[in-house]
């Protein structure tokens, strides 16, 4: 039955003595520095990939040296920067090539800020004389970008805009009036960096003549402080960020002229209250684009705005009863004349080619699946690229379709996760993929799909899984409460006997538009298959709000977030319970931020099945979430507070019966350890008793060093002690 539970110390005797001893046992035997320190189970991939101006030629950063590859045969062509020859520099983060390809941009002392956004030590290396020199010697920069001619940069500085001009050597501001936590130019405030997932706020002009630039104003947004607890004196750390409900910073759109240093203001409209995501510019650099989003993210509008009088029309519009999802897909064709974009208005999300006056032309791509990502367009040929879930929700391929909507071909027929970068020109792509019991392979093709060469196979992992005896990943799906079919993975422990009874591990995430259950590799893989060789069955369910499944399946959750998940949670897990090989007193569940929402939820909604339940990081009560996302699937919650408070666990805890484990992190600036401190308040309430841990000015991520292994330690002793 395995209902006795191995002491954690015992165990990780008995690992140490495996790796080290019995020939038998060390070819099965996970321990826990295999997998969060060695990272033995994580795969290699091939890093900074990108296609020279050519088409022909690609680059790589490999341990501080950019190559250059030729395309047709995988050759490398030639080293075009080793930091070898440059002592001092550091390690390189980052690269870019001047559209010219005649300098090279190196990111380097990066310093992280929030989960986008960093400052670093940006140099310049000029490729025909070799000589290396800092971007600025004024202090650190952030999103240093080239201008399309490749004689300037632009940059932020102490939230302010700045031009080094590359011919004179001159350094510009362009922007005076940037203070922290109230003003900021070309680069976003907290709540837009982390919502609508960029970090760069401003756009060179197609000819480099001018930049459009973003200016925040987050003087009126109120303030959270965190506690920094190392020193000898904690200090605060204090940042703008505007919870569900409250006021977010007013934002403007403004376009500088480089020749005249003229500025001019964007007409966004009349609503002060409302979002513009993006910005872009068409072909044409008189004219910016951008989209509007209202409060409630349920109408999207794209504007044409004129950039030397700042007019703007509009030339789209969708609403959506419930809300409408932003991305990076909007693409002008070269024609000038024409647009394409993708839209979930036909219940899926999928492809469409609109004329610049807004007007339908076609719909390229149609059918009960959803297009995952727009990839490009070729004018030479007119092939659009995609990657779409059509197989199976489980699964990415890749897709060529014309201009029109014909001639569809499958470019990756691989089945499990694909994911292409293609050369300029595309006559050529690098495919990363994945399956769920195949480590990541990255291999270079033709543009029609015909593979070339193999970059990385991830032979090594493969050996080393098969040495560790991993149990194979299977696919199941499990009814919930209305007859709707879940999807589902399962790993059994590796000497699994259908005759006999094991506890359940489910690990879940579950929001919206989110997916664990897909046929790829898993980054906690090898933490699953510490549990299931220690008599766990491991499983993970995608709950209704998921995504691939089309929009009503991902929609149908507005206004009551957590509602309908749990509930098929604890349907799963009662069906689960129903089967001969489950422990049915044993079955606990984990989740990371909104999987920790989730499990944290479970534990209460769910008492009479679950017997634990494992929060990192969670959201306990959406009014003390940000504005952009809590909105966006709540509404405002002046206006729907029974769903705000129905599904927040902070007001369910006198439920909870099993045993509950919270871990935070001090410093996280994305959800707030306030969660869990009120939910321990309330804990405390109601007489229930749990456990915490608390990581010391550690983010949302917790990770570390010794910090990662840590948690694991901390995590996985719990389920041996619980479950």
């Amino acid at each position: 039955m395995f209902k006795q539970r191995t002491p954690f110390l015992i165990l990780l005797g008995f690992l140490a003595v495996a790796l080290s001893g019995s020939p038998a046992l060390a070819q099965r035997a996970i321990s826990l520095q295999n997998v969060w320190r060695e990272w033995l189970f994580y795969p290699n991939t091939v890093r900074g990939i990108s296609s020279m101006a050519d088409g022909e030629h690609y680059t790589t950063l490999e341990q501080g040296r950019i190559i250059k590859y030729r395309y047709r045969d995988g050759a490398a062509v030639e080293t075009l920067f080793s930091a070898n020859n440059h002592p001092g520099i550091g390690e390189i983060d980052a690269y870019a090539l001047s559209p010219d390809e005649k300098y090279l941009l190196l990111t380097t002392n990066r310093l992280d800020i929030y989960r986008h956004s960093f400052t670093a030590d940006f140099m310049l290396y000029q490729l025909d004389d070799k000589t290396l020199r800092p971007l600025s010697e004024n202090g650190a920069q952030q999103l240093a970008t080239f201008s399309p001619t490749s004689d300037k940069l632009a940059f932020v500085r102490a939230n302010n805009l700045f031009v080094k001009d590359l011919t004179t050597g001159q350094e510009k501001q362009i922007t005076t009036d940037g203070v922290f936590n109230e003003i900021i130019n070309g680069a976003p405030d907290w709540v837009y960096e982390e919502e609508f997932g960029f970090s760069k706020a401003f756009e060179w002009a197609p000819d480099g003549s001018r930049i459009a630039y973003y200016r925040f104003d987050e003087s009126q947004v109120k303030q959270f402080n965190m506690t920094m607890y190392s020193g000898l004196y904690p200090e605060w750390y204090r940042f703008k960020y505007p919870k569900a409900g409250e006021r977010n910073a007013t934002v403007e759109l403004y376009v500088h002229e480089l020749a005249s240093g003229r500025r001019q203001a964007i007409d966004l409209g009349t609503e002060p209250d409302q979002y513009i995501p993006r910005i872009r510019w068409t072909r044409d650099p008189q004219t910016l684009s951008f989209i509007r989003l209202n409060r409630l993210q349920n109408k999207w509008e794209l504007l044409l705005a004129n950039a030397a009088d700042g007019r703007s029309r509009v030339a789209l519009a969708e609403e959506d009863p419930r809300y409408v999802e932003v991305n990076d897909d909007l693409t002008f064709l070269p024609d000038g004349k024409h647009f394409v974009l993708t839209s979930e208005r036909d219940g899926h999300n999928h492809i469409y080619l609109h004329s610049l006056d807004g007007n339908l032309v076609a719909q390229i791509t149609e059918g009960d699946w959803d297009v995952t990502q727009f990839l490009g367009y070729n004018p030479d040929n007119e092939q659009v690229y995609y990657q779409s879930a059509e197989e199976s929700p489980l699964r990415r391929g890749v897709y060529s379709i014309r201009l029109n909507g014909k001639n569809k071909k499958l470019l990756t027929p691989k089945q499990g996760t694909n994911s292409v970068e293609f050369s300029q020109n595309f006559r050529y792509f690098i495919n990363t993929y994945s399956a769920a019991n195949v480590p990541t392979e990255v291999t270079l093709h033709e543009g029609e799909g015909k593979l070339i060469r193999e970059l990385e196979m991830n032979s090594q992992l493969k050996n080393t899984a098969e040495f560790f005896g991993f149990s194979r990943k299977e696919f199941i799906q499990i009814p919930n409460r209305d007859g709707l079919a879940l999807n589902a993975w399962v790993i059994k422990p590796p000497d699994f006997d259908p005759q006999k009874q094991y506890p359940v591990f489910m690990y879940v995430y579950g929001g919206p538009g989110s997916q664990t259950v897909l046929d790829s590799w898993d980054w906690r893989l090898g933490w699953f298959q510490l549990l299931a060789q220690q008599g766990y069955i491991v499983v993970s369910v995608d709950n209704r709000g998921t995504g691939a499944r089309g929009t009503e399946f991902k929609k149908m959750t507005y206004g009551q977030l957590g509602k309908y998940e749990t509930q098929d949670q604890i349907d799963a897990a009662r069906w689960l319970a129903d089967q001969d090989w489950v422990d049915a007193k044993r079955i606990g569940i984990f989740g990371w931020s909104y999987g920790g929402y989730m499990s944290t939820l479970c534990l209460a909604q769910g008492a009479d099945v679950f017997a634990m339940a494992i929060a990192v990081a969670p959201v306990t009560n959406w009014r003390f979430y940000d504005s952009i996302y809590t909105e966006r699937y709540m509404g405002l919650p002046q206006d729907n507070a029974s769903g705000y408070d129905n599904n927040s666990p902070i007001h369910h805890v006198g439920k909870i019966k099993g045993k509950f484990l919270l871990v935070h992190g001090s410093a996280d600036d994305n959800v707030h350890m306030q969660n869990t401190m009120e939910m321990v308040t309330e804990l405390v309430e109601e007489g229930v008793q749990f456990d915490m841990m608390i990581y010391p000015d550690k983010n949302h991520s917790i990770s570390g060093t010794n910090t990662t292994l840590h948690i694991h330690q901390k995590l996985t002793q719990f389920i041996f002690d619980n479950l």
